[in-house]
């Protein structure tokens, strides 16, 4: 019996070749049918923006297809698995490589040395291209699909509380010492009744708290306004609570990401949901190597006997069962129901000895 990793050479190329060509056939498919769907939905919002036309057609596509590729990348590596095994079921290759003493892991073993690549090239692409297209379509479709604003670094329309006060920048940039805030109103509350409006063009951070300068001072029981040089506020509260206001994990880089929880936790504010994406940017790309585990149940079994079809089904469905599962649980870290490491690994984890425990039972 061969008690190698592979079976052989000839085999494991020639199975991973198979492999990789159907999944990217079914990527391309799904990839150009759902951009199609996607843009015949947007084109309306976009072609509404007074001077946009085909360009700015094209411009989304280009900004939307790496998120969808992004997403379905390892539904293709699913069904890329699926159509290989049937096929080389129905053709008695498995029950020649099996009659020569291949071992049922031998047999997947060069699709799932052939995904680890696809998940290292998954990665790469996620961090390099499908953070910035995210970002840069977010802001883009923040503008009504208007001119594309250019990232400076700003945050725009900040909402913070301080004690019973509510804070509102409509830009904050900048980060420690050197933050600034401009045209900010401050809502002024005592037991959850409104006393003052306060509102100035400029604010910096002096002595622990801030400086508003400009000010405009409407008192709400005397009904008057009246204007001061300056204003001390938000004593205790951080630039970061400003600056780090939103902040998205899918339009972050890992190390970019990694930087906002390290600011946020410095500042005392939950960054639960922060880890959870920050896990999950390395558990989606392994997803791509759990495919061929939980689709090789559809290797095995006699095509003539009427089974393969049912094998087939059970294994799309322990695909399509993992992807429920790391929604499901990805959402509740978010919630703050799961911790982030729970949230972003424990599908996989779960689903690789499901896999596992389903191929030798039935297999090996």
């Amino acid at each position: 019996m061969n008690i190698g990793f592979f079976a052989s050479r000839t085999i494991t190329f020639y199975m991973a070749r198979m492999f990789l060509v159907r999944s990217a056939s079914v990527l391309a498919a799904l990839v150009l049918i759902l951009v199609a769907l996607d843009l015949l939905g947007e084109s309306g919002d976009i072609l509404a923006y007074p001077g946009n036309g085909n360009p700015e057609l094209w411009t989304y596509v280009t900004l939307r297809t790496p998120q969808i590729i992004s997403r379905f990348l390892p539904f293709a590596a699913l069904l890329g698995t699926l159509i290989t095994f049937v096929t080389l079921n129905q053709h008695s290759e498995i029950i020649s490589m099996k009659a020569a003493g291949v071992s049922a892991h031998q047999i997947l073993a060069p699709l799932i040395v052939a995904s680890i690549g696809v998940a290292l090239l998954s990665f790469a692409f996620n961090e390099r291209v499908v953070t910035r297209a995210t970002a840069t379509l977010t802001a883009w479709q923040n503008a009504g699909y208007g001119k594309i604003p250019i990232d400076r670094g700003v945050v725009s329309d900040v909402w913070v509380r301080d004690g019973d006060d509510l804070i509102h920048a409509l830009t904050a940039q900048g980060r420690g010492l050197k933050a600034r805030l401009t045209d900010v109103t401050i809502y002024d509350r005592e037991g959850g009744r409104l006393i003052s409006i306060i509102k100035g063009k400029h604010a910096v951070q002096i002595d622990g708290g801030w400086h508003l300068q400009d000010v405009s001072l409407f008192d709400v029981a005397r009904g008057t306004t009246k204007t001061i040089p300056g204003f001390a506020f938000g004593k205790g509260v951080t630039s970061d609570r400003f600056t780090l206001a939103n902040v998205d994990p899918a339009a972050k880089s890992l190390f970019q990401l990694r930087t906002a929880i390290i600011d946020l936790k410095a500042a005392g504010r939950p960054t639960g949901p922060l880890e959870a994406g920050f896990w999950h940017k390395l558990s989606l790309p392994l997803s791509s190597v759990l495919m061929p585990l939980l689709a090789g149940v559809a290797a095995f079994g006699l095509a003539r006997t009427g089974h393969l079809f049912i094998r087939a089904v059970i294994g799309m469905a322990l695909g399509f069962t993992y992807f429920v599962a790391d929604n499901f649980a990805l959402a509740m870290g978010n919630l703050g129901a799961y911790p982030p490491l729970l949230a972003a690994w424990s599908p996989f984890f779960l689903f690789l000895l499901i896999g596992e425990a389903v191929l030798i039972r039935t297999e090996e």
